[in-house]
């Protein structure tokens, strides 16, 4: 919804747990709040002259539950210097997102609830002053372009006019006014605009065939440039620096996605830019200072860069020599690129936040994001791959508990959301949570996942429940073939299509499991394509064709849907849900307790009225992974006691 300035925070630890001492050669066993709980500082952006840093904590106002909102404070070259000042007072919902506009202003979104119709506030950083630029109800909205060379505007994109599409305004930071500049005629499901922030391309789509969309000018019609079906995708992301070209993401005549120059003139004719080997490209970086591609991103088992010009290179490596055995991100930076906010992170840790100083080669720690928990005493994550049953490559990544056998022990089947998304390498909590507590934890890219390619992508399209399942429960024969996994102590848990997945897992083989954890999960897939929100409504013959059409496909639907089929389940489960939830829909998860209810299945089930897809405030992530360490320790037996405070 933001520019590509957001990111996710990564520090580093280094604090002693207030754990009593565990077991010779058992890590401590960590409380539940040092693993979810909101950093005590964190998310870190510099302004645009880099004189000020601005950052979140969580604070309490009035008595409410503490809530990530903005700071800033001055930088003196690389050093903080003075007190840090408060410039936002929210107190539903922590502030997910926010950046710099220039140097006076900061904007951040919010929603109500977890119902995902985000407002876009702009904050005067010297007067505190708070304008919210979209202040309707039941909108959503988003940064379109920040406009870097216009101190007064910036480009929003909302549905107030038609909840089914985006139209683009020019807003005014400081009086809230909006100009439309480009109406949405029903078809355009994203728009691009150029360095000078001109609307130039737009993206239609009827959800079977895609249009990229080129405009010499404002003032022109479109017209077409590029049409594909859905399979194929030709994705602009930035504009060349003469603003005449487009560099995109085109899998046109071939597997991978790589990034391909197009000239407008002669759009058929695609100049390669650079592709991986083996993996889809997630994206390409500019300097826009030095008008020079910097960098492009993939993943591999572990993120990857390929550098198009020396000094990013240079600077990339001097950073790592720096902070050694860590990898390195760089996520923010001043207007003149001589300052950066970098991030050094590992499997074992959020990692450490510092300033790089281009000019001195030097840098200098912010802090870390989670010092209660300590590196050494994290595991290790391993990058793994097994065959599936029909002869796919399936990658995926296995956490083990640290100080104990990798020989029958009690695990966690961790399928990810999306469908079409993917686990990476990295810190993750839950992993990180399930390991301390004595779990193995399987993350498996299953058949859809982004990033292997099209025919990858394609081999999902109609198999929700089916051969995707598959991939699941081969990963778990796999385990259990490795001799890691005792085959009576293994549980399913998962969020979004991952909470569909373990519903699917317990409904298609009720013996494998011993335990399922659904958070915010489809049970219903007729229903649930009856109840997306109305954005997603252009894009809905899109998902009749990968996931099926309630009436050409019923009787498949019905068969691959667990509320459907709650007679087979006898697995004992434990289901989450957010009452707000714009995305999967409360309904999905009532009918599947109501369903087991009646047949007298156990089903312990959590509704938070104040969350959507997915828990964000801490006390309701607290509950819910406390609730999870004992539905999993019922049923799983985890010998994991050792060294609990």
């Amino acid at each position: 919804m933001f520019p590509n300035r957001l990111f996710k925070p990564l520090f580093r630890s280094s604090a002693v747990p207030e754990s009593a001492a565990a077991a010779p050669g058992l890590p401590p066993r960590y409380p539940i709040e040092d693993f979810f709980r909101n950093p005590d500082r964190g998310f870190y952006r510099l302004s645009e002259d880099g004189a000020t840093l601005a950052f979140m904590e969580p604070v309490s106002i009035d008595g409410q539950p503490a809530r990530m909102n903005i700071f800033v404070q001055a930088l003196q070259g690389s050093r903080l210097v003075g007190e840090p000042r408060r410039l936002t007072s929210e107190t539903l919902r922590d502030i997910g997102q926010f950046f710099w506009k220039g140097s006076h202003t900061i904007l951040y979104a919010k929603d109500f609830n977890g119902d995902e119709n985000f407002h876009v506030l702009a904050v005067d950083v010297a007067s505190g002053a708070v304008t919210d630029l979209t202040p309707f109800e039941g909108v959503r909205a988003g940064v379109e372009d920040d406009l870097p060379d216009d101190p007064q505007h910036i480009l929003i994109g909302h549905n107030g006019r038609n909840p089914e599409v985006f139209d683009v305004y020019r807003a005014d930071i400081r009086s809230g006014e909006l100009q439309q500049v480009a109406e949405n005629p029903g078809n355009i499901v994203g728009w691009q605009t150029d360095h000078a922030g001109r609307v130039r391309v737009a993206i239609a789509s009827d959800g079977l065939r895609t249009t990229v969309l080129y405009r010499e000018d404002e003032g022109d019609a479109f017209r077409a440039i590029v049409d594909t079906d859905f399979r194929t995708s030709v994705s602009p992301v930035f504009f060349d620096f003469d603003d005449k070209s487009l560099y995109a993401l085109s899998n046109r005549g071939r597997d991978l996605l790589a990034l391909v120059r197009i000239d407008p003139q002669a759009p058929d004719e695609e100049h390669l830019v650079y592709g991986a080997d083996s993996v889809d490209l997630d994206g390409a970086s500019y300097s826009r200072l030095r008008k020079v591609l910097t960098a492009a991103v993939y993943q591999t088992d572990k993120p990857q860069y390929h550098f198009f010009d020396e000094l990013s290179r240079k600077r990339y490596e001097q950073v790592r020599a720096l902070l050694p055995g860590y990898e390195i991100a760089f996520q923010d930076a001043t207007r003149d690129e001589t300052k950066f906010i970098v991030a050094a992170y590992s499997d074992r840790t959020p990692g450490s936040r510092h300033i790089y100083d281009a000019n001195t080669g030097e840098v200098s720690k912010l802090g870390d994001i989670n010092p209660r928990l300590r590196e050494q005493d994290m595991a290790q994550v391993r990058p793994i791959r097994y065959r599936s049953r029909d002869g796919l490559w399936i990658h995926g990544y296995l956490t083990l508990p640290p100080g104990r056998p990798a020989q029958a022990l009690p695990c966690v089947v961790n399928p990810h959301g999306g469908p079409w998304a993917r686990d990476g390498w990295g810190f993750n909590p839950e992993a990180q949570f399930l390991a301390n507590r004595g779990y193995c934890v399987l993350q498996m890219n299953f058949r859809g996942s982004t990033g292997y390619g099209r025919r990858f992508w394609e081999a999902s399209f109609g198999q929700w429940g089916l051969a995707m399942q598959d991939d699941i429960t081969d990963g778990v024969q796999w385990l259990i073939g490795q001799g890691i996994a005792d085959p009576s102590r293994i549980a399913i848990y998962g969020g979004s299509y991952g909470g569909y997945a373990t519903l699917a897992g317990i409904t298609c083989t009720p013996d494998l499991y011993a335990a399922a954890v659904d958070y915010v999960g489809v049970s219903n897939l007729l229903t649930f394509l009856n109840t997306i929100p109305p954005y997603w409504k252009p894009m809905l013959e899109k998902m009749h064709s990968m996931v099926g059409d309630p009436e050409r496909d019923r009787e498949r639907l019905e068969a691959t849907s667990p509320a459907l089929n709650a007679g087979r389940i006898r697995t004992p489960l434990l289901i989450a849900q957010g009452a707000h939830d714009p995305r999967v829909n409360k309904d999905e998860s009532d009918q599947m307790v109501t369903a087991l209810r009646a047949r007298g299945v156990e089903v312990e089930y959590i509704v938070k009225d104040n969350e959507g897809h997915g828990f964000h405030n801490d006390e309701n992530k607290f509950e819910f992974y406390d609730r999870m360490e004992k539905f999993l320790d019922l049923h799983l037996r985890s010998d994991a006691g050792e060294g609990e405070s």
